[in-house]
Protein backbone atom coordinates (compact mmCIF):
# COMPACT_ATOMS: atom_id res chain seq x y z
CA UNK A 1 0.00 0.00 0.00
CA UNK A 2 2.90 2.46 -0.01
CA UNK A 3 2.74 3.82 -3.63
CA UNK A 4 4.18 6.82 -3.40
CA UNK A 5 5.81 8.69 -6.46
CA UNK A 6 8.44 10.70 -7.54
CA UNK A 7 8.02 11.71 -11.12
CA UNK A 8 7.33 15.34 -11.70
CA UNK A 9 3.29 16.70 -12.48
CA UNK A 10 2.30 20.33 -11.54
CA UNK A 11 0.71 20.37 -8.14
CA UNK A 12 -1.17 23.02 -6.14
CA UNK A 13 -1.12 23.60 -2.45
CA UNK A 14 -1.26 19.83 -0.26
CA UNK A 15 -4.70 18.44 0.20
CA UNK A 16 -5.48 16.66 3.53
CA UNK A 17 -5.21 13.29 3.17
CA UNK A 18 -8.91 11.59 2.70
CA UNK A 19 -10.67 10.34 5.07
CA UNK A 20 -11.32 6.00 5.13
CA UNK A 21 -14.36 5.97 1.86
CA UNK A 22 -17.14 4.53 2.82
CA UNK A 23 -17.65 2.74 -1.19
CA UNK A 24 -17.18 -1.29 -0.52
CA UNK A 25 -13.88 -1.13 -3.29
CA UNK A 26 -10.76 -2.07 -1.58
CA UNK A 27 -7.00 -2.04 -3.29
CA UNK A 28 -6.14 -5.16 -5.27
CA UNK A 29 -4.37 -7.68 -2.82
CA UNK A 30 -0.87 -6.44 -3.20
CA UNK A 31 0.52 -3.49 -4.20
CA UNK A 32 1.02 -3.90 -8.41
CA UNK A 33 4.45 -2.57 -8.19
CA UNK A 34 7.53 -3.08 -5.90
CA UNK A 35 9.06 -6.48 -6.66
CA UNK A 36 12.44 -5.60 -6.48
CA UNK A 37 15.03 -4.40 -4.09
CA UNK A 38 16.06 -0.74 -3.54
CA UNK A 39 19.44 1.32 -3.42
CA UNK A 40 22.03 2.46 -1.19
CA UNK A 41 20.50 5.09 1.51
CA UNK A 42 20.35 8.61 0.95
CA UNK A 43 21.40 9.73 5.00
CA UNK A 44 23.76 12.48 3.59
CA UNK A 45 20.93 14.20 2.61
CA UNK A 46 19.70 14.75 6.14
CA UNK A 47 22.73 15.26 7.26
CA UNK A 48 23.48 18.27 5.02
CA UNK A 49 22.11 21.89 6.09
CA UNK A 50 18.69 22.52 5.42
CA UNK A 51 19.53 26.13 4.08
CA UNK A 52 17.44 26.46 1.06
CA UNK A 53 14.31 24.82 -0.09
CA UNK A 54 12.77 24.16 -3.18
CA UNK A 55 9.75 26.22 -4.36
CA UNK A 56 6.92 24.95 -1.67
CA UNK A 57 4.45 24.50 -5.05
CA UNK A 58 7.16 21.68 -6.73
CA UNK A 59 7.45 18.65 -4.23
CA UNK A 60 8.31 16.16 -6.22
CA UNK A 61 11.78 16.25 -8.67
CA UNK A 62 11.85 17.49 -11.94
CA UNK A 63 14.25 16.36 -14.59
CA UNK A 64 14.75 20.80 -15.48
CA UNK A 65 15.79 20.75 -11.73
CA UNK A 66 19.30 20.07 -10.23
CA UNK A 67 19.29 17.15 -8.27
CA UNK A 68 19.81 18.86 -4.65
CA UNK A 69 21.16 16.08 -2.71
CA UNK A 70 23.59 13.91 -5.64
CA UNK A 71 23.87 10.38 -4.84
CA UNK A 72 25.34 7.36 -6.67
CA UNK A 73 23.00 4.49 -6.24
CA UNK A 74 24.35 1.18 -5.29
CA UNK A 75 24.00 -1.92 -7.62
CA UNK A 76 20.67 -3.92 -6.82
CA UNK A 77 21.13 -6.98 -4.77
CA UNK A 78 20.31 -9.56 -6.77
CA UNK A 79 21.67 -8.10 -10.20
CA UNK A 80 19.85 -8.66 -13.85
CA UNK A 81 20.89 -11.81 -15.65
CA UNK A 82 20.42 -10.58 -18.84
CA UNK A 83 21.43 -7.17 -20.81
CA UNK A 84 17.66 -6.24 -21.55
CA UNK A 85 16.46 -6.74 -17.83
CA UNK A 86 19.76 -4.60 -16.64
CA UNK A 87 18.44 -1.49 -19.04
CA UNK A 88 14.86 -1.93 -17.38
CA UNK A 89 16.10 -2.25 -14.04
CA UNK A 90 18.16 0.94 -15.07
CA UNK A 91 15.01 3.26 -15.91
CA UNK A 92 13.37 2.73 -12.52
CA UNK A 93 13.24 5.04 -10.01
CA UNK A 94 15.87 4.24 -7.06
CA UNK A 95 13.28 5.65 -4.30
CA UNK A 96 10.44 3.28 -4.95
CA UNK A 97 12.20 0.71 -7.61
CA UNK A 98 9.39 1.13 -10.17
CA UNK A 99 8.70 2.65 -13.69
CA UNK A 100 7.67 5.74 -14.30
CA UNK A 101 3.80 6.08 -15.46
CA UNK A 102 2.19 9.01 -17.23
CA UNK A 103 -0.22 10.51 -15.56
CA UNK A 104 -2.77 10.76 -18.53
CA UNK A 105 -5.13 8.30 -20.05
CA UNK A 106 -3.55 5.64 -22.77
CA UNK A 107 -5.36 5.81 -26.30
CA UNK A 108 -5.69 2.14 -25.72
CA UNK A 109 -6.87 1.99 -22.29
CA UNK A 110 -10.08 0.11 -21.62
CA UNK A 111 -11.48 2.53 -18.65
CA UNK A 112 -14.94 3.30 -18.63
CA UNK A 113 -14.51 6.98 -17.71
CA UNK A 114 -12.37 9.77 -17.14
CA UNK A 115 -9.94 9.85 -13.91
CA UNK A 116 -8.56 12.26 -12.33
CA UNK A 117 -5.04 14.08 -12.78
CA UNK A 118 -5.04 15.59 -9.38
CA UNK A 119 -2.50 14.14 -7.08
CA UNK A 120 -2.07 14.68 -3.07
CA UNK A 121 0.69 16.01 -1.17
CA UNK A 122 1.33 13.30 1.97
CA UNK A 123 2.37 15.00 5.13
CA UNK A 124 5.54 12.30 4.56
CA UNK A 125 8.90 14.13 4.90
CA UNK A 126 10.83 13.34 1.98
CA UNK A 127 14.57 12.52 2.25
CA UNK A 128 16.02 13.90 -0.65
CA UNK A 129 14.51 17.40 -0.66
CA UNK A 130 12.28 19.44 2.09
CA UNK A 131 8.87 18.47 0.66
CA UNK A 132 6.96 16.08 0.93
CA UNK A 133 5.99 12.39 -0.67
CA UNK A 134 3.47 12.80 -3.18
CA UNK A 135 0.98 10.12 -3.75
CA UNK A 136 -0.24 8.68 -7.26
CA UNK A 137 -3.18 10.08 -9.04
CA UNK A 138 -6.32 7.91 -9.88
CA UNK A 139 -5.30 7.75 -13.25
CA UNK A 140 -1.99 6.83 -12.27
CA UNK A 141 -3.09 4.29 -9.83
CA UNK A 142 -5.38 2.73 -12.46
CA UNK A 143 -2.28 2.86 -15.43
CA UNK A 144 0.17 1.13 -13.03
CA UNK A 145 -2.99 -1.61 -12.39
CA UNK A 146 -3.16 -2.13 -15.22
CA UNK A 147 0.94 -3.20 -16.04
CA UNK A 148 0.02 -5.62 -13.39
CA UNK A 149 -2.38 -7.50 -15.46
CA UNK A 150 -5.43 -5.76 -13.36
CA UNK A 151 -7.87 -5.23 -16.17
CA UNK A 152 -10.94 -6.43 -14.76
CA UNK A 153 -10.34 -3.62 -12.02
CA UNK A 154 -13.66 -1.19 -12.48
CA UNK A 155 -12.81 2.66 -13.16
CA UNK A 156 -15.18 3.82 -11.34
CA UNK A 157 -13.49 2.15 -7.83
CA UNK A 158 -10.52 3.59 -8.54
CA UNK A 159 -11.01 6.76 -6.87
CA UNK A 160 -11.72 5.01 -3.61
CA UNK A 161 -9.23 2.93 -3.65
CA UNK A 162 -6.81 5.90 -3.75
CA UNK A 163 -7.99 6.91 -0.97
CA UNK A 164 -8.05 3.99 0.75
CA UNK A 165 -4.10 3.62 -0.02
CA UNK A 166 -3.01 6.95 1.05
CA UNK A 167 -5.54 6.27 4.34
CA UNK A 168 -3.45 3.30 5.13
CA UNK A 169 -0.01 5.14 4.39
CA UNK A 170 -0.81 7.91 6.29
CA UNK A 171 -1.94 5.79 9.35
CA UNK A 172 1.35 3.98 9.09
CA UNK A 173 3.85 6.70 9.13
CA UNK A 174 2.16 8.08 11.81
CA UNK A 175 3.17 5.15 13.93
CA UNK A 176 6.27 4.76 12.70
CA UNK A 177 6.52 8.72 13.63
CA UNK A 178 5.67 7.36 17.31
CA UNK A 179 8.20 4.90 17.53
CA UNK A 180 10.66 7.87 16.33
CA UNK A 181 9.64 10.02 18.91
CA UNK A 182 10.35 6.63 21.88
CA UNK A 183 13.63 5.85 20.51
CA UNK A 184 15.40 8.26 17.97
CA UNK A 185 16.83 9.58 21.67
CA UNK A 186 18.41 6.46 22.53
CA UNK A 187 17.22 3.32 24.55
CA UNK A 188 17.54 4.63 27.76
CA UNK A 189 15.27 7.73 27.08
CA UNK A 190 12.60 5.33 25.09
CA UNK A 191 12.67 3.32 28.34
CA UNK A 192 11.41 6.06 30.34
CA UNK A 193 9.03 6.73 28.16
CA UNK A 194 7.66 3.08 27.84
CA UNK A 195 7.74 1.86 31.42
CA UNK A 196 4.07 3.67 32.11
CA UNK A 197 3.04 1.14 29.28
CA UNK A 198 0.99 1.85 26.76
CA UNK A 199 -1.36 3.74 28.49
CA UNK A 200 1.53 5.92 29.50
CA UNK A 201 2.17 6.91 26.33
CA UNK A 202 -0.73 7.70 25.19
CA UNK A 203 -0.79 9.99 27.87
CA UNK A 204 2.26 11.64 26.98
CA UNK A 205 1.33 11.34 23.39
CA UNK A 206 -1.80 13.96 23.99
CA UNK A 207 0.36 16.01 26.34
CA UNK A 208 2.85 16.42 23.68
CA UNK A 209 0.36 17.04 21.11
CA UNK A 210 -1.83 19.48 23.19
CA UNK A 211 1.79 21.63 23.90
CA UNK A 212 2.75 21.62 20.31
CA UNK A 213 -0.63 22.90 19.25
CA UNK A 214 -0.43 25.77 22.15
CA UNK A 215 2.71 26.83 20.77
CA UNK A 216 1.49 27.11 17.19
CA UNK A 217 -1.22 29.31 18.17
CA UNK A 218 1.19 31.19 20.38
CA UNK A 219 3.70 31.85 16.80
CA UNK A 220 0.75 32.63 14.82
CA UNK A 221 -0.90 35.41 16.99
CA UNK A 222 2.35 36.80 17.21
CA UNK A 223 2.54 36.44 13.63
CA UNK A 224 5.93 34.31 13.44
CA UNK A 225 6.11 31.42 11.00
CA UNK A 226 6.39 28.02 11.63
CA UNK A 227 9.13 26.83 13.83
CA UNK A 228 11.48 24.94 11.51
CA UNK A 229 13.78 23.08 13.46
CA UNK A 230 11.25 21.12 14.51
CA UNK A 231 10.69 20.12 11.39
CA UNK A 232 14.46 19.05 10.90
CA UNK A 233 14.24 16.90 13.73
CA UNK A 234 11.39 14.68 12.51
CA UNK A 235 12.03 11.83 10.61
CA UNK A 236 11.79 11.40 7.04
CA UNK A 237 11.22 8.47 4.20
CA UNK A 238 14.46 7.72 2.53
CA UNK A 239 12.88 4.88 0.00
CA UNK A 240 10.41 2.33 0.43
CA UNK A 241 10.00 -1.52 -0.99
CA UNK A 242 7.12 -3.81 -1.47
CA UNK A 243 7.46 -7.33 -0.97
CA UNK A 244 3.95 -8.89 -1.38
CA UNK A 245 5.64 -12.46 -2.10
CA UNK A 246 8.06 -12.59 0.73
CA UNK A 247 6.02 -12.72 4.25
CA UNK A 248 7.78 -11.73 7.16
CA UNK A 249 9.39 -14.05 9.92
CA UNK A 250 6.30 -12.45 12.50
CA UNK A 251 3.18 -13.80 9.62
CA UNK A 252 5.06 -16.98 8.90
CA UNK A 253 4.72 -17.85 12.71
CA UNK A 254 1.29 -16.82 13.07
CA UNK A 255 0.26 -18.74 9.89
CA UNK A 256 2.16 -21.58 11.53
CA UNK A 257 0.35 -21.08 15.07
CA UNK A 258 -2.94 -20.70 13.11
CA UNK A 259 -2.51 -24.27 11.66
CA UNK A 260 -2.27 -25.31 15.30
CA UNK A 261 -4.74 -23.00 16.86
CA UNK A 262 -7.26 -21.86 14.41
CA UNK A 263 -9.53 -20.13 16.57
CA UNK A 264 -7.06 -18.09 18.27
CA UNK A 265 -4.61 -17.58 15.25
CA UNK A 266 -7.03 -18.43 12.47
CA UNK A 267 -6.67 -15.31 10.59
CA UNK A 268 -5.87 -14.30 6.70
CA UNK A 269 -2.67 -13.88 5.95
CA UNK A 270 -1.06 -10.06 5.08
CA UNK A 271 -2.45 -9.19 1.43
CA UNK A 272 0.38 -7.33 1.62
CA UNK A 273 4.39 -6.71 3.39
CA UNK A 274 5.89 -3.26 3.00
CA UNK A 275 9.86 -2.44 3.93
CA UNK A 276 10.30 1.67 4.91
CA UNK A 277 13.53 2.83 5.57
CA UNK A 278 13.44 5.95 7.60
CA UNK A 279 15.92 8.95 8.53
CA UNK A 280 16.59 8.66 12.10
CA UNK A 281 17.70 11.75 13.56
CA UNK A 282 20.18 11.12 16.33
CA UNK A 283 21.10 13.72 19.58
CA UNK A 284 24.30 14.50 17.83
CA UNK A 285 22.92 15.43 14.49
CA UNK A 286 24.12 12.72 12.66
CA UNK A 287 21.48 10.70 10.66
CA UNK A 288 20.72 6.74 11.40
CA UNK A 289 18.57 5.00 8.46
CA UNK A 290 16.49 2.55 10.21
CA UNK A 291 14.23 -0.14 8.32
CA UNK A 292 10.51 -0.88 9.76
CA UNK A 293 8.51 -3.50 8.52
CA UNK A 294 4.44 -3.36 7.99
CA UNK A 295 2.02 -5.99 7.06
CA UNK A 296 -1.12 -4.80 6.19
CA UNK A 297 -4.26 -7.58 7.11
CA UNK A 298 -7.67 -7.04 5.50
CA UNK A 299 -10.35 -7.17 8.60
CA UNK A 300 -13.64 -7.70 6.79
CA UNK A 301 -16.08 -4.85 6.37
CA UNK A 302 -18.04 -3.00 9.53
CA UNK A 303 -21.65 -2.67 9.83
CA UNK A 304 -21.64 0.45 8.07
CA UNK A 305 -20.07 -1.29 4.53
CA UNK A 306 -16.52 0.38 5.31
CA UNK A 307 -13.22 -1.29 5.35
CA UNK A 308 -11.20 -2.51 8.16
CA UNK A 309 -7.61 -2.97 7.95
CA UNK A 310 -4.82 -3.71 10.50
CA UNK A 311 -1.45 -2.62 10.13
CA UNK A 312 1.36 -4.45 12.49
CA UNK A 313 4.29 -2.15 12.16
CA UNK A 314 7.61 -2.55 14.12
CA UNK A 315 11.62 -2.11 13.21
CA UNK A 316 13.28 -4.68 11.65
CA UNK A 317 15.77 -7.19 13.56
CA UNK A 318 18.40 -5.47 11.78
CA UNK A 319 20.52 -4.40 14.40
CA UNK A 320 20.72 -5.64 18.57
CA UNK A 321 19.45 -1.99 18.47
CA UNK A 322 16.35 -2.94 16.82
CA UNK A 323 15.59 -5.96 18.86
CA UNK A 324 15.88 -3.84 22.41
CA UNK A 325 13.34 -1.53 20.94
CA UNK A 326 10.80 -3.94 20.30
CA UNK A 327 11.34 -5.52 23.54
CA UNK A 328 11.02 -2.19 25.83
CA UNK A 329 8.00 -1.42 24.34
CA UNK A 330 6.28 -4.64 23.74
CA UNK A 331 6.94 -5.50 27.33
CA UNK A 332 6.14 -2.43 28.45
CA UNK A 333 2.90 -3.12 29.45
CA UNK A 334 3.67 -6.40 30.87
CA UNK A 335 6.57 -4.70 33.46
CA UNK A 336 4.19 -1.99 34.13
CA UNK A 337 1.36 -4.55 35.67
CA UNK A 338 3.66 -6.95 37.07
CA UNK A 339 5.54 -4.27 39.42
CA UNK A 340 2.57 -2.91 40.58
CA UNK A 341 3.49 0.49 39.10
CA UNK A 342 0.19 1.17 38.49
CA UNK A 343 -1.28 0.52 42.04
CA UNK A 344 1.33 2.37 43.75
CA UNK A 345 0.44 5.62 41.26
CA UNK A 346 -2.75 5.15 41.81
CA UNK A 347 -2.62 5.51 45.56
CA UNK A 348 0.23 8.42 45.35
CA UNK A 349 -2.82 9.80 43.46
CA UNK A 350 -5.37 9.37 45.88
CA UNK A 351 -3.26 10.40 48.86
CA UNK A 352 -2.14 13.82 46.81
CA UNK A 353 -6.12 14.81 46.34
CA UNK A 354 -7.04 13.69 49.92
CA UNK A 355 -4.00 15.84 50.86
CA UNK A 356 -5.45 18.87 48.45
CA UNK A 357 -9.03 18.44 50.29
CA UNK A 358 -7.90 18.27 53.30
Amino acid sequence: MGWFWSTPEPSSAPVAPHPLPKPGATPPPECPMHKSDVPSPLLQKIEQSQQSSQPSSCPVKSPSQAERYPTTPAAPIDPPRQSQQASWSASLNPLNYMPTFKNERAADSPQSRSLALEREISSIPRGDADSNWEYPSPQQMYNAMLRKGHTETPAEDVTAMVAVHNFLNEGAWNEIVEWENIFAPGLSAGWEKCKRGEQGLAMDRAKREYLAELQAERRRAAGLPDDATKQTEQPRLLRFQGRPGEPTPKARVIQALAQAFPNRFGQEPPFDRHDWYVARKQPDGSAKEVRYVIDYYGGGLQATGEPVFYLDIRPALDTPTAAAERAIRWGSDVWYTATGSGIREKIKQQEAEARANS
